[in-house]
């Protein structure tokens, strides 16, 4: 580690947190129906789809509104994906994507998961990438917000019938956020040299005299919109990682900003909806906090090297850059990893399966721990206020009283329902790997034998039901069974959770908002801070441990002793 790594990561985290401000401030002021540049647009949209933007839901009709829209999305992506070798707008002439890759490709993208079991330039037509996939990172991303506003209305008042309009929150999160900000990170990608086009792909000769494809693309928009959507889904088959999609130091720092702003800004969102802003911050803190750490954890990792290396004589002040880009380096490498994993994005400029066995394990616990640190675009404020109430509800029982949070009593059917939401991923998670490590079918797709074998599975049931979408590596993804169960723990993964939680959402709004008294626990101080991280360690994180073990810590401790697989 050095200190020009640590001055680079803490400049790109100062400018996260700095731009998260005004952006909270500002989605508040869009869910309160109070930013209308846009108005003729909204309303002929609304008119269009008949929606009328004055009626109100409750719980059960926000969350079948959210669901249907997204069934929809997925049967047209589904079907635009079979159909893309008789559709214009394919200069290369790709053949339609096969039944059980279009299955997970469709669940992947309308459940912001952008888990990839293809490579982009050599399967995707540019309309694929475009009406198909772009439109989903921008819809996937606003419904995610959506609900997160639905539940921070919840928390704001007393007595309410509804939580809001979802075809209103996902017209306004798109029109007066994900686009003009698409539109201005896009901007920027061009001008770092990250190609926008229509044009075919570009035969050419290299300096050794070898013909070689150079594929374009209308790339940096859709780049733009996977990393503040925190979608992840690459225009290329290797992520960022890709010259095209990370051409340089100050493109992958920007990628950072992008997929960590939104979900730092919605924190802050929440303290404004709920009219005390310190409430946001105390969330925020938690988040961040996690970050540095997961941060400083991969940094020294990979800085310090591989052990056999060393013994071997190689330079420890190389560390290990294997799987990493000489153009980023280590820190911007190992940011880059926690915030992807912590955000939900699932985007990678470096290899993970290239990783020391420490340095693979943090971004595998960072998705295992409830992807809330800071989590996806909205998924991550919701999925953390259910930890919140978990929190309280253990300082309740410390003390003898029934919990409150924001002067909402927690009760029985919200603590019930938390655990309810906070056991799917697990469930998800070793359920799946389980099977599959026993079944022929599934193990021939793991590349490596020993604990890191075991690793590579974990990892892609742990994306695909955390909704990130990266990948270990060294799995061959792209089987039946592997599409199948994947494309159902993504199901799972977003929408078995947020049911749940649009529950709780629903028993909190109608409840009455009590005032604070001295009895009141302050949920805005460093115990608070302290007690939920704590809580997103334990109840997040324990459940995982037996699994870890015989992985990536069984890994780390051969690796010491010596041992090769």
């Amino acid at each position: 580690m050095t200190l020009e790594g640590w001055a680079q990561i803490a400049l790109v985290l100062l400018l996260v947190v700095a731009s998260a401000i005004p952006v909270g401030r500002y989605v508040a002021a869009v869910a309160a129906g109070r930013v209308t540049f846009l108005a003729p647009v909204e309303r002929a949209i609304y008119g269009i789809a008949g929606v009328d933007p004055a009626r109100g839901m409750g719980w059960k009709g926000y969350t079948l509104a959210m669901l249907a829209a997204n069934a929809a999305g997925f049967a047209l992506l589904y079907a635009l994906l079979r159909l893309q070798g008789m559709l214009p707008l394919n200069p290369q002439g790709f053949d339609g994507i096969a039944p059980w890759l279009a299955f997970n490709t469709a669940i992947s993208f309308v459940t912001n998961t952008n888990w990839q079991a293809y490579s982009g330039e050599a399967a995707m037509s540019y309309l694929s990438q475009m009406a198909g996939l772009s439109v989903q990172n921008f819809l996937s991303a606003a419904t995610g917000i959506a609900l997160a506003l639905a539940v921070c209305r919840a928390f704001a008042a007393g007595g309410l019938r509804d939580l809001g309009n979802f075809w209103v929150d996902l017209v306004r999160m798109t029109l007066y956020l994900l686009l003009p900000l698409a539109l201005a990170v896009g901007l920027a990608f061009v001008a770092m040299g990250v190609p926008q086009t229509l044009a075919p792909y570009v035969q050419a000769t290299t300096l050794e005299g070898v013909a070689q494809t150079v594929p374009l693309g209308p790339a940096a928009f859709q780049i733009a919109i996977k990393h503040l959507g925190t979608n992840g889904g690459g225009f290329f088959g290797v992520n960022s990682a890709h010259p095209f999609e990370g051409p340089s130091a100050l493109a992958t720092a920007l990628q950072i900003w992008a997929q960590q702003v939104i979900p730092f800004a919605l924190a802050l969102t929440f303290g404004h909806m709920v009219g005390d802003v310190r409430q946001g911050r105390a969330l925020l803190a938690v988040m961040l906090g996690y970050v540095v750490v997961a941060t400083a954890i991969v940094y020294a990792a990979e800085t310090g090297g591989n052990p056999l290396h060393l013994a071997a004589g190689v330079d420890p002040g190389m560390g290990n850059m294997e799987g990493k880009e000489v153009r980023f380096g280590q820190a911007l490498a190992a940011l880059f990893t926690a915030t992807t994993t912590g955000a939900s994005c699932g985007a990678v400029n470096a290899m993970f399966d290239s990783f020391t066995p420490l340095g693979g394990l943090v971004p595998m616990f960072l998705i295992q721990l409830g992807e809330v640190l800071p989590g996806g675009a909205g998924s991550g404020l919701y999925s953390i206020l259910v930890f919140a109430l978990l929190a309280v509800f253990v300082a309740g029982l410390m003390v003898g009283r029934t919990p409150e949070y924001l002067g909402k009593k927690v009760q029985a059917r919200e603590v019930k329902l938390a655990m309810l939401a906070v056991l799917v991923l697990p469930a998800a998670i070793l359920g799946f790997t389980a099977v599959s490590l026993v079944l022929p079918a599934a193990i021939s797709s793991i590349q490596d034998a020993g604990p890191h074998g075991l690793s590579e599975m974990l990892y892609a049931y742990t994306s695909a039901a955390g909704n990130n979408g990266s990948a270990f590596g060294g799995l061959t993804a792209d089987t039946p069974w592997l599409n199948g169960t994947l494309g159902l723990a993504m199901l799972l993964g977003r929408f078995a959770y947020v049911v749940p939680v649009m529950a709780i959402a629903g028993s909190l709004a109608a409840k009455p908002k009590l005032a604070e008294s001295r009895g009141t626990f302050p949920t805005h101080g460093p115990l608070f801070i302290g007690l939920l991280a704590g809580v997103v360690l334990i109840l997040g994180g324990l459940q995982f441990l037996p699994a870890l073990a015989l992985g990536p810590i069984a890994e780390h401790f051969a690796l010491l002793a010596g041992q090769t697989f």
